[in-house]
C-alpha cells in the first residue's frame, strides 16, 4: 500500500506588505498580497523528501482559505507535490486555529491520509497549536516541532531539538507531525515544476462536502477574536548621539534612561 502524505499549509499576507485589519477586526486580506507562509515550504519539503524515500507515495497539500488561498497551493504543487485540495466556504471567514482544526481534521478524514505534515506555526498567527489540535481531533499520535524526520516500516521518526537535549521520537501511522525550519531548506520550484503545476488536480471542498454546521466554525463559532485594535503610531526620530568626546557617556546615560543598562 502506497504511503499517503498530506500537508497542512496556509495562504498568509505577505509580511513585507502593509498589513491591517478590517471592519470586523479580521485580516484585512483585500489589502495586502498574500502567498504560502514561508514554515509551511519546509513542510512541503520534508513531505518530498519523505516520499522520495518511499517507493509510490503520494503527497497532497491541503489548504483552508478563500478563492487566492489557490496561489498556495499552486506554489507547493509546483515544488512537487501530487495534487492539491481547497476548502473553501464564506462561513469559515473568522475561524480561529479551534475552528480552522475542525475544517482540515474534516478535510484529512475525507482524502485520507498515512501522514499528516505541518509548518512549525505559520507566519502570520504564529500559534502553531493546530498540529497538536489535529491530532486530537483525528485520534492519532503527534510528534511535532521536528527538525529531523523519516518514514519507514509504518513508523515515523524524528529527532526534537531543544535548549539542554535532543530527543528522538518516533510514532506508529497514521500521524501528524510538525517540522521546523531548521529541518531543511526548502526547494525553489524549477520552471519544469511550474509548468506541471498547472495540470495537477485540485479538488475543491465545501462546509456542506464535509458536513460540518457553519455555526461550528467562523467568528460565529470561534473561541478568540479580536475585540479591539489600534493602528501602529508612526515612527518618530530617534535620539541622535554627537561624539565630541563625550559621546561615549551619553551614550551610556541614554541607555540608563530606557532602563537598559
Amino acid at each position: 500500500m502506497s504511503l499517503r502524505i498530506v500537508v497542512c499549509v496556509k495562504y498568509v499576507p505577505d509580511a513585507t506588505g502593509e498589513r491591517r485589519f478590517a471592519d470586523d477586526l479580521t485580516t484585512d486580506r483585500d489589502s495586502v498580497d498574500g502567498l504560502l507562509s514561508e514554515l509551511d515550504e519546509y513542510g512541503v519539503e520534508q513531505a518530498l523528501r519523505i516520499a522520495a524515500a518511499n517507493e509510490g507515495a503520494e503527497v497532497t497539500v491541503l489548504t483552508v482559505g478563500p478563492d487566492d488561498a489557490k496561489d498556495a497551493l499552486r506554489k507547493a504543487l509546483s515544488m512537487g507535490a501530487d495534487r492539491a485540495v481547497h476548502v473553501n466556504d464564506d462561513d469559515i471567514h473568522g475561524s480561529d486555529a479551534v475552528g480552522t482544526s475542525l475544517v482540515l481534521a474534516k478535510a484529512l478524514e475525507a482524502t485520507g491520509f498515512d501522514l499528516v505534515v505541518c509548518g512549525m506555526a505559520s507566519t502570520d498567527g504564529t500559534m502553531g497549536v493546530v498540529p497538536a489540535l489535529l491530532a486530537e481531533r483525528l485520534g492519532v499520535p503527534q510528534a511535532t516541532l521536528l527538525s529531523e524526520v523519516t518514514v519507514e516500516g509504518g513508523v515515523v521518526r524524528g529527532r526534537r531539538d531543544g535548549d539542554a537535549a535532543t530527543e528522538l521520537v518516533e510514532a506508529s501511522l497514521p500521524a501528524v507531525v510538525s517540522v521546523t525550519d531548521q529541518s531543511g531548506e526548502a526547494r525553489y520550484p524549477s520552471f519544469k515544476g511550474i509548468m506541471a503545476a498547472k495540470k495537477k488536480p485540485v479538488q475543491s471542498l465545501d462546509l456542506d462536502d464535509l458536513g460540518i454546521d457553519a455555526d461550528a466554525v467562523g467568528l460565529a463559532g470561534a473561541w478568540t477574536a479580536v475585540q479591539s485594535a489600534t493602528a501602529r503610531p508612526a515612527r518618530t526620530a530617534g535620539t541622535v548621539v554627537k561624539d565630541e568626546g563625550e559621546g561615549g557617556l551619553q551614550l551610556a546615560a541614554f541607555l540608563a534612561a530606557q532602563k537598559f543598562i
